[in-house]
């Protein structure tokens, strides 16, 4: 136990040593200069740059058309991401590594260019085409979508071994991957999905409610931004959460029976001049639940980040200060980003239970059968 417990202590903070050189290897990634408010590194000089903490955490925040690794400047490492854009015009696809970082204009069916991630048309004088721009759609394959299909084609593999291993152990003790997941699954259908759908119809919403858990907790777990270079912060992203909430909500309402749309539209026992205030509060209430469950995560894990790479963001701060500075802020940095990370590690299992956890009372909610029912 000690052994483990020592090499996941030394994988973290590898993931971090890391994390801290791609931070400094090259302050002009992160330097902004003062008048274009660009990513551009200003030209009072090397020496004068300055860090821009909100830029920098916006930066390893929000998505991109490019997964960045690891390296800045011209030793950065990434990998480019098929830009897919439908116009008036039709279709144009290509790679984002013909933008060059943002500093090049790539001519297809229009002239493109991209700017804090967001791509539009520019007429022959190099500015904005604002009628063009307006029918453009972009489709692009962005790092949140490629963690996505990152996310699914691990689920796949983990999925068929745990599936192969219940057929070769079959009534015998797990082994490997299979007893690693096991109880996380097993713990899915008894403490989520059995006691708040019911004995008789929780399975019929198992293969959603283990999808969900472990689509969140893999993406939750590639997102943690400082500790793995390249990380994408997919349940940071308030549309992905938006069409996890959808996908709840579509499920409770399509599965929803007579009772619970009594107890909606006209609660039993309650008079009717009371039903004018409850039932819009109980119609309401039915899109407030999957909006909670959309910004519940989203903000968890996307304030979990951006704390982490403001006291990273703290070493670079005060080094602009005093060297002497910098080295007292790095040492309390380091502790509070382990500390943060170790956190991070607990809230991103935490959001997956807690998402499947109230997809699970939603559905119950929708399925329970009337008291009547149940004595006949």
């Amino acid at each position: 136990m000690n052994t483990v417990l020592n090499s996941r202590i030394f994988i973290v903070l590898a993931f971090l040593g890391l994390s801290f050189s791609a931070f400094a290897g090259d302050p002009d990634h992160h330097s902004v200069s003062a008048d274009t408010g660009s990513g551009a590194p200003s030209a009072a000089g090397h020496g004068s740059d300055k860090l821009d903490v909100g830029a920098m955490i916006l930066h390893h925040v929000l998505d991109a058309h490019e997964w960045h690794l690891w390296g800045e400047g011209e030793h950065s490492v990434s990998v480019p991401l098929p830009v897919i854009l439908w116009t008036d015009k039709g279709l144009d696809v290509f790679l984002s590594s013909a933008f060059h970082h943002g500093t090049a204009t790539v001519e297809k069916k229009y002239a493109y260019r991209i700017e804090h991630e967001h791509i539009y048309i520019v007429d022959e004088t190099g500015l904005k085409d604002e009628r063009a721009s307006a029918t453009l759609i972009d489709l692009s394959v962005t790092k949140n979508v490629a963690s996505i299909f990152v996310a699914m084609i691990l689920m796949i593999l983990i999925f068929r071994a745990v599936a192969k291993g219940y057929v070769r152990n079959k009534g015998k003790a797990p082994t490997g991957i299979q007893s690693f997941f096991e109880p996380l699954i097993i713990f899915v259908r008894d403490d989520v999905a059995r006691p708040n759908i019911g004995e008789k119809k929780y399975e019929k919403y198992m293969p959603f409610l283990l999808t969900a858990f472990f689509f969140i907790w893999i993406s939750n777990m590639m997102g943690l931004v400082p500790l793995i270079p390249g990380g994408a912060n997919v349940t940071g992203n308030i549309s992905v959460t938006l069409v996890l909430a959808c996908i709840t909500f579509l499920i409770t309402l399509f599965s929803s029976n007579g009772h619970y749309w009594r107890h909606i539209l006209a609660m039993p026992g309650v008079p009717v001049p009371v039903l004018f205030i409850l039932t819009p509060l109980e119609i309401l209430g039915m899109f407030i639940r999957p909006l909670v469950l959309m910004l519940r995560l989203f903000a968890n894990i996307t304030a979990g980040h951006i704390v982490i790479l403001s006291f990273v963001s703290l070493i670079f701060v005060f080094g602009e200060m005093s060297s002497t500075a910098g080295y007292g802020s790095s040492v309390l940095s380091v502790f509070f980003v382990l500390f943060m990370s170790l956190l991070e590690l607990l809230v991103a299992f935490l959001q997956a239970y807690v998402f499947t956890l109230l997809s699970a009372i939603y559905i119950g909610a929708a399925v329970e059968e009337g008291h009547h029912a149940e004595h006949h």
